[in-house]
């Protein structure tokens, strides 16, 4: 897996792909638009209210821009997002010819106060939203040990696998691709819930993090390619899910070989009221029931890492998807030789 460290490769183009994008950066709204896209994820509706232009002007403009290159277009539901392009030959282009445009221009700096006034709102609904359900996130985390504690357990876990690309499954605020996303070369999350999104796209903009993205997606239905991923985490979803050994399933199928799966739920508790106050389904899981679920899914699974609190005990599971001639822990299990003997003959 690379390091943080290494370059991202960027592929060359041709002569005429390099003129395509410089024909359609030659415009004053479609620079404009390139330079709003280049500090962040913006909707057809924000940039045509920063432009002061018909939003059916906009996604032409916006159009010109996809189709060479230069923006990423993605849909959220109803809603469709765009997002300066990374990776490519036109999109190093691009951000040179932003960086260059500096802020002495006029027009370049109201549309930055315009964008900030828009980025203001949405902190604002953001915390809206966060308060109206703080009360109940707080009430649970005083049942276990610091979260600060299980944020340091898996910093280690992913410091030692230096994965390229991660991604979180149930990302919620955001706070798993905070504390991880600096250890890695980009970070994607996935969340069901456009209310924790949002609260998700202001954190990680508050902390700077440039290389982490989130996306509307389904645990089950993951919308990504296979082998895709270095490091899949699932950070206290499980207990929510009515199919936990499908989603786990899901999240093995995007890991590369040699990939790592991190979970973090509790163990088994009896605490009652978590179902009937806060839909967890599940009231904690067995090592034996994560074990079975992920030989089912063709991953090895490390031994556990358990941090007991009062009454809670959260867990740390780490299952690894089996490079060619690797088997890191041929004895964390008591059925792993019998695994290999069924599977692998």
């Amino acid at each position: 897996m690379a390091s943080e460290a290494e370059p991202a490769a960027v592929p060359g183009a041709s002569m005429e792909a390099m003129l395509a994008a410089l024909r359609a950066i030659a415009e004053p709204s479609r620079l404009r638009l390139l330079i709003l896209c280049a500090r962040g994820e913006l909707t057809v509706s924000e940039l045509a209210q920063i432009l002061g232009q018909s939003q059916p002007r906009v996604s032409r403009h916006l159009k010109l821009l996809c189709e060479a290159g230069l923006l990423d277009r993605f849909r959220e539901g109803s809603w469709v997002f765009y997002r300066l392009s990374g990776g490519s030959a036109a999109s190093a282009l691009a951000r040179h010819l932003v960086a260059a445009c500096g802020e002495a221009d006029e027009t370049v700096v109201l549309d930055l106060q315009r964008l900030a006034a828009i980025k203001r709102q949405r902190a604002e609904l953001a915390a809206a939203y966060f308060s109206e359900n703080a009360a109940h996130w707080h009430r649970i985390r005083s049942l276990y040990i610091d979260e600060r504690e299980v944020e340091a357990a898996l910093l280690e876990i992913i410091a030692a696998e230096a994965p390229r690309d991660l991604l979180d499954i149930g990302t919620g605020t955001g706070r798993m691709l905070e504390v991880l996303g600096p250890r890695v070369g980009h970070a994607l999350g996935l969340d069901q819930s456009r209310e924790m999104l949002s609260v998700a796209r202001v954190n990680l903009e508050r902390a700077g993090l440039g290389n982490g993205i989130v996306r509307l997606g389904d645990m089950y239905q993951l919308p990504l390619a296979d082998a895709s991923f270095d490091a899949v985490v699932i950070h206290q979803v499980l207990h929510y899910a009515d199919r936990p050994a499908a989603a786990i399933a899901e999240a093995a199928r995007v890991l590369r070989p040699g990939g790592a799966l991190v979970l973090v739920d509790f163990a088994p508790h009896a605490l009652e009221f978590l179902r009937e106050e806060h839909a967890h389904r599940r009231l904690g899981f067995a090592d034996a029931e994560i074990a079975e679920w992920c030989r089912a899914a063709g991953l090895e699974l490390a031994p556990p890492r358990h941090l007991p609190g009062d009454p809670l005990t959260v867990v740390i599971w780490t299952a690894y998807r089996e490079a060619a001639g690797d088997r890191r822990y041929p004895a964390a299990l008591p059925e792993a030789a019998a695994f290999t003997e069924r599977v692998l003959g």
